[in-house]
């Protein structure tokens, strides 16, 4: 089973305060509207969500999923990057802050968060339900990939299922104002699409020739193993680097995408790094980098527990573990898909 997200009380009541009111089949329609929209996976020229009622099925469907997609991945980076302590997060392409209610789970010491985005109403949604939190929240109306200031404006800075909707030179320029305004970590989360994961590989070549260090998922810096399947070598292999989390769906989340389940598995790429002078100069954000990361469910046999890693070599290997070591069976029952291997 994939790991599992819980929302937070506050971001729970302040979307169920968000949809008090609204009529559900208009927000049903809403949603599976959205959900074709993002499965196209190509540029927008128009904001998705332009209207109350895309809003309204963005907070039924999406925000969840992208709430725990956001926070499975800095529970990684924090677990690989242990001294990092944001008091300031940069939420680019924020919609209705997915991203930034994760990072203020996260992290306790998180006080101020910026929000951009071009879509008005998400933004207005964002700053009503932020009002619940204890940060203190401006938002912006604009492009996520506007001209980067070259100066540190934020601890954290992050861009959550942004760049399927923005064109190759777009994509570029919001990983330079990522860079430039992180002081701490940057990152980046797709879909864990072949599409999104592509994406993701764009991005952190473009961390490491800028001297970043990757934190997460990666425990190295090489070529990824899996980049000659889904990442575009020329092979037909359905491979590629992504993760999943379970979270809870609600009634209207269900009804909205049709489904009967209780649970919803979201599956996410992500990267993750941190500025050379993190490491350098500041003995507090000093790394722990695992020595693998399990690619896949575990695959759980009568007295073993087959893992696939990638390695800190840059290796895809599968590892057997036996109840013969007791220790490392332990944590190989607990580890799950995305997670670090450490034994």
């Amino acid at each position: 089973m994939p790991a599992t997200s819980t929302m937070p009380a506050p971001l729970r009541a302040a979307i169920d305060a968000e949809l008090a009111g609204l009529t559900p089949s208009r927000t049903e329609v809403g949603a599976r509207r959205l959900s074709a929209r993002y499965l196209a996976d190509r540029p927008a020229d128009a904001p998705i969500v332009a209207t109350a009622d895309d809003v309204a099925a963005y907070l039924t469907t999406r925000m969840p999923a992208t709430f725990a997609a956001v926070s499975f991945a800095l529970d990684q980076v924090r677990d690989a990057a242990p001294g990092l302590a944001p008091r300031s997060v940069l939420d680019l392409g924020s919609g209705t802050g997915a991203a930034t209610w994760a990072a203020w789970d996260t992290f306790g010491d998180l006080e101020r968060a910026d929000l951009i985005d071009y879509s008005t109403p998400m933004l207005s949604a964002a700053r009503r339900m932020l009002a619940t939190s204890d940060l203190a929240v401006t938002t912006s109306l604009g492009d996520a990939g506007a001209t980067a200031t070259g100066t540190p404006t934020h601890d954290l800075a992050v861009a959550a299922f942004v760049l399927s909707e923005l064109t190759t030179a777009q994509r570029t320029a919001v990983v330079e104002r990522l860079t430039s305004a992180a002081s701490q970590c940057a990152l980046v989360v797709e879909p864990g699409t072949p599409a999104g994961y592509r994406r993701i590989l764009a991005v952190r070549a473009e961390l490491i020739g800028a001297g970043w260090r990757i934190v997460a998922p990666c425990p190295h810096e090489h070529v990824c193993p899996l980049a000659q399947g889904a990442g575009g070598g020329g092979s037909d292999t359905t491979d590629w680097c992504h993760a999943a989390v379970r979270l809870e769906r609600t009634a209207a989340h269900r009804r909205a995408k049709g489904g009967e389940r209780s649970f919803e598995d979201e599956k996410l790429a992500y990267v993750a790094a941190v500025p050379p002078r993190s490491v350098d100069d500041n003995a507090d954000s000093a790394l722990d980098v695992p020595a693998a990361r399990v690619l896949r469910h575990p695959q759980t046999r009568p007295g073993h527990i087959r893992l696939e890693l990638c390695t800190s070599e840059g290796a895809h290997e599968s590892a057997t573990v036996t109840k013969r070591d007791k220790d490392e069976f332990r944590a190989a029952r607990k580890v799950e898909w995305g997670q670090a291997w450490r034994e």
